[in-house]
């Protein structure tokens, strides 16, 4: 078989029972062996962007997907397959790096799951879903839980091709389907950066009244919104003591990690913002530690969404009073 990450080869049969399994983003194999070397993780067995480890679940930023009750079987057919994962429940989710047809044969032997592209605003889905993988031929790997509700962890929309003033509307798209609620008509937002204002758009478009702050002007669509106010200042220059509070703040800056930890921290000592969802973007080598005091924020969590590039994207709510 052919290498794997690292240099590992594919994971055929691991020497080892499979307690865990962690679902890289394309490109992003290195960064999650790195975070997963840090969780103690131990030894990993790659099998496309699918890390296989000995040891039981760890939390994971990095991972689009966590199989959390790995089981592996032999299977003498594709038929034998299906029936084993059938048994267990009625819906799951195929990943298949090797072995495309026998895995695509497999799929059609089980009920049949065939999401659509969401319209947004949305929910994530709801429904129970299991993962698998056709390790040889004969081997499957299957996990009837897994920590993502999607696919693989892709989150696929219908886009708007027209009025975004650029593709980062999608994050907020993500982040707000993952949260399950998004800005309405009759609440505030403030979007820290907002230039050229994909995120300003997608609150706006939901109803909001958006205060977008950045020194650069906005699109001119996007800008000339009712429910938009611009403010050509500094988003790090702004004191949230100053401000009125606000449902959301946004912020989608480009900044070291270590200076977006500050701001952070600083809107949530003030109590000035009621929930907050804030892109954390690495420039160069990923900041491990910084990433993890974001997560160690009370009231916040930290995840890699399938539109991320290399960055994760904070979420905080306010805990009700």
């Amino acid at each position: 078989m052919s290498a794997g990450t690292g240099g590992q080869p594919d994971a055929t049969r691991p020497p080892w029972p499979v307690r865990s399994a962690y679902l890289a983003a394309p490109g992003f194999e290195p960064v999650l062996t790195q975070e997963l070397a840090r969780r103690g993780a131990g030894e990993l067995c790659w099998h496309g962007r699918l890390a296989l480890s000995a040891q039981p679940p760890v939390a994971s930023l990095w991972a689009l997907d966590i199989w959390d009750a790995p089981q592996a079987h032999d299977v003498p057919s594709i038929k034998g397959a299906a029936r084993i994962m059938r048994a267990i429940q009625r819906n799951w989710a195929g990943y298949a790096p090797m072995l495309h047809r026998r895995c695509a044969l497999v799929s059609d032997a089980l009920p049949p799951l065939r999401p659509k592209p969401f319209a947004f605003p949305a929910t994530a889905p709801d429904a129970h879903l299991g993962a698998w993988t056709l390790l040889a031929p004969d081997r499957l790997l299957l996990s009837p839980t897994k920590s993502s509700p999607f696919v693989n962890g892709e989150v696929v929309f219908e886009e708007n091709r027209t009025d975004p003033p650029s593709r980062a509307y999608l994050k907020l798209w993500e982040a707000l389907l993952r949260l399950g609620r998004w800005p309405v008509a009759g609440e505030t937002c403030l979007d820290l950066g907002a230039c050229p204002g994909g995120w300003t758009w997608v609150a706006a478009s939901c109803g909001a009244h958006v205060t977008a702050i950045d020194r650069s002007a906005l699109a001119e669509n996007v800008a000339g919104l009712p429910n938009v106010t611009c403010r050509y200042e500094s988003a790090f220059g702004l004191d949230p003591q100053d401000c009125a509070p606000v449902d959301w703040l946004f912020s989608d800056i480009i900044a070291y990690p270590a200076r977006l930890l500050a701001l952070a921290r600083r809107w949530i000592a003030s109590g000035r913002a009621a929930r907050i969802v804030m892109t954390i973007k690495f420039q160069g080598e990923t900041d491990h530690e910084t990433a993890d005091a974001f997560a160690a924020i009370p009231g916040g969590h930290v995840v890699h969404l399938w539109h991320n590039k290399h960055e994760l994207t904070f979420f905080w709510q306010r805990e009700a009073s």
